[in-house]
């Protein structure tokens, strides 16, 4: 049996401004391939080309990644301001019921910052624009100079809920993360559990009640140096092994609820 398949929602980008690619970043490559041990797919999220049930029956889980364009605030009920920024209202069409329909079937996914965020919205939840206008609040945002190491670099503390699952896999009651990211959870969705908030309580550790698979998801990018990550390495591991067992169609890997 070979590896199992991990399909990488891909981002729409418009090269020299003009020609229309879906592409996703080599750091999430290395670290389906490296890491979790499986093989990576760049999926074109954009439902002319596929359809969820296709996606569901191709790959074996599912990274949902990053990305600069926003989940668009009418998926959660809310009218668009410019504070949202901008959007990928394809990518929306396929991954929210994709999210949906893993959580149904089991199928394993992890969610990585707009992936975090669209989990989130997938069960009903709802966001923030901006996180760094509320009161009290820091900024989260990528750093608008510097080299990626720079812009990478580990900059809060996510506590854990005590003996709660991402605890667990960790072995640690807190760690430390890079940060990334304009938007957060305003409300959580039905049956999403924060399980590990920020030093200023933005939630960055999430998954699904009583899901019968895999469905951690982070609101930091830890497939940056995930290899060589403390943090990120148990994180992609569990992952992999969550692909291996769905690709078998075992039970999942026993992580409490995950």
């Amino acid at each position: 049996m070979g590896r199992p398949v991990v399909g990488i929602i891909g981002n729409h980008y418009l090269l020299n401004d003009q020609y229309p690619t879906h592409a996703g970043g080599t750091m999430n490559s290395e670290a389906v391939a490296q890491v979790s041990d499986c093989l990576p797919l760049i999926v074109p999220s954009d439902p002319r080309f596929m359809s969820v049930e296709e996606l569901l029956e191709t790959c074996d889980g599912f990274l949902l990644t990053g990305g600069r364009p926003n989940v668009h605030p009418e998926e959660y009920g809310e009218p668009e301001t410019e504070a949202h920024g901008t959007f990928d209202r394809a990518r929306d069409a396929i991954v929210l019921p994709l999210v949906r329909a893993c959580v149904e079937r089991g199928q394993p996914f992890l969610g990585i910052c707009r992936g975090f965020q669209e989990v989130n919205v997938a069960m009903g939840g709802t966001l923030y624009p901006e996180i760094r206008e509320l009161p009290g609040r820091m900024n989260h945002r990528m750093p608008p100079d510097g080299s990626l190491d720079e812009k990478f670099e580990l900059r809060h503390d996510v506590t854990f809920t005590p003996g709660g699952i991402f605890n667990e896999l960790m072995g640690a009651p807190s760690v430390r993360t890079n940060t990334l990211h304009g938007q957060g959870i305003k409300t959580a969705g039905s049956r999403i559990v924060v399980d590990g908030h920020a030093e200023d309580g933005t939630p960055e550790a999430i998954y699904v009640d009583g899901a019968p698979g895999f469905t951690l998801s982070v609101q930091w990018h830890p497939e940056w140096n995930a290899a060589g990550d403390p943090v990120s390495r148990p994180l992609f591991s569990a992952f992999g092994d969550a692909a291996r067992a769905w690709r078998a169609r075992g039970a999942a890997p026993s992580l409490k609820a995950v």
